[in-house]
């Protein structure tokens, strides 16, 4: 274990485990109170945050619409010796987007908007002044954007959601600039590509979806989220802060292995500071990168898309469309059929052989932050969330992904009870 001295191995996993345990814990072969089931989850985690140095993460397990497994890992607050607990807070990052594509879903699926709407009709905003409007802007439709068809290339064109000195100028206005004038600056700026011909992941795509969002419902993108989603019992997500001073109650804090430092976008806290903290524009990113939860609130999330019990957030219909393949000729192969890995409306999606089965995931990634969210055809999904990014690619983040299905390879027999109960429930 990668423990500090002053604290105990099994002092640190009662800390960090709170109420995530799974009952009475039995001793394994060396004694350790972990929990038969919970052993091969806690080793793959603890060899992957060990090897990176990774101070801190969180771990939510889901099987068949219950949760079985929540435990916290390491430090919230290295130099406050705060451990994690299983709610703890973090940093979606890009986990964010399927959070965003659901509640674009819900307001399709109640009749609000229709996915080929044209999202520059919904949006209602000019170019900055002397900008020209390309008019394929005018072709995006609310799909194109769920699917990363729009027309921006990051590799091309550079991602604006981090261009915040070079937007603040051409506007003329406060730095950093806000998801509105981001968008003005982009209207003024050619398209990559043709809409709907290819597909390139872009922020920028789902920073729109969030206008489309408020246009669509008259509140704010993180009020009507929370809203919308309160069903599923999502009460402790958030929209996040740049600053450390302004963390959430309950936030953890966020590392780079190297204490890595850039220079601030905060016209009010110039000069050189952690990348963690001002060196990027968080509240600009709500829709694509902004939302702050745990690992239990994903999985909530990830129980409520299908849980017929309780009531699905999306209907059988709607959950196919979150799955299909874009439109021709994006995800497909030579002869035309559909690949088999594909982006889907906010998920990455694999295709199986099993009638309708289809694995579901998505990562998230920033300076201090690495995020999981894995959903399994065969009714297991888990999210794990870290607060530290790797700053080189020796020890890749994305291998927790493999470590997490060895360790859920290794479960013999799942346990029977449902934690969620455990937890906030809503209101």
């Amino acid at each position: 274990m990668f423990l500090p001295a002053q604290i105990s191995r099994r002092a640190f996993l009662r800390a960090g485990c709170a109420w995530g345990c799974l009952g009475p814990a039995t001793l394994t072969a060396g004694g350790d109170p972990v929990g038969e089931f919970g052993a091969s989850f806690d080793l793959e985690m603890e060899n992957f945050m060990r090897a990176r140095a990774i101070p801190g993460g969180a771990l939510a397990v889901a099987k068949d619409f219950r949760l079985v497994y929540a435990r916290g890992y390491g430090w919230a607050d290295r130099e406050k010796r705060s451990p994690v607990q299983p709610a703890s807070l973090f940093r979606l990052a890009s986990v964010s987007k399927p959070i965003t594509a659901v509640v674009v879903l819900r307001l399709a699926q109640s009749g609000k908007l229709k996915l080929d709407d044209k999202a520059f009709e919904w949006l209602r905003l000019d170019p900055l002044p002397g900008s020209k409007l390309d008019p394929r802007w005018r072709e995006i439709t609310v799909r194109h954007l769920l699917h990363h068809t729009g027309g921006w290339d990051s590799k091309k064109s550079g991602d604006p959601m981090f261009m915040s000195e070079r937007i603040a100028r051409a506007a003329g206005g406060p730095r950093p600039p806000g998801a509105e004038t981001i968008i003005r600056y982009m209207l003024g700026q050619p398209l990559d590509f043709d809409p709907g011909t290819r597909h390139a992941y872009s922020n920028f795509g789902y920073c729109l979806l969030g206008r489309v969002i408020e246009r669509v419902t008259g509140r704010s993108y993180g009020e009507w989220v929370r809203h919308d989603l309160a069903p599923a019992g999502l009460r402790d997500l958030r929209l996040g802060r740049s600053l450390a001073a302004e963390a959430a109650p309950g936030e953890v804090h966020y590392y780079l292995p190297n204490n890595e430092q850039g220079p601030s976008v905060f016209a009010a806290q110039p000069g050189r500071v952690p990348q963690p903290y001002g060196t990027f524009a968080l509240e600009a990113m709500d829709a694509h990168g902004g939302w702050v939860g745990s690992a239990v609130d994903l999985m909530r999330l990830v129980v409520a898309l299908e849980d017929r019990r309780r009531g699905p957030l999306l209907d059988p219909a709607w959950f196919q469309q979150m799955i299909a393949p874009p439109p021709a000729p994006v995800a497909r192969r030579a002869d035309g059929a559909v690949e088999e890995v594909y982006y889907g409306c906010g998920w990455l999606v694999r295709r199986l052989n099993r009638a309708n089965g289809v694995n579901l995931w998505h990562t998230g990634s920033l300076p201090g932050t690495f995020t999981l969210l894995v959903r399994l055809a065969g009714g297991l999904s888990w999210a794990a969330l870290f607060n530290q990014r790797q700053s080189g690619s020796q020890l890749p983040d994305g291998e927790i992904d493999g470590a997490l299905h060895r360790a859920a390879a290794a479960v013999k027999t799942w346990p029977e009870q449902d934690l969620f109960g455990r937890y906030s429930s809503p209101e």
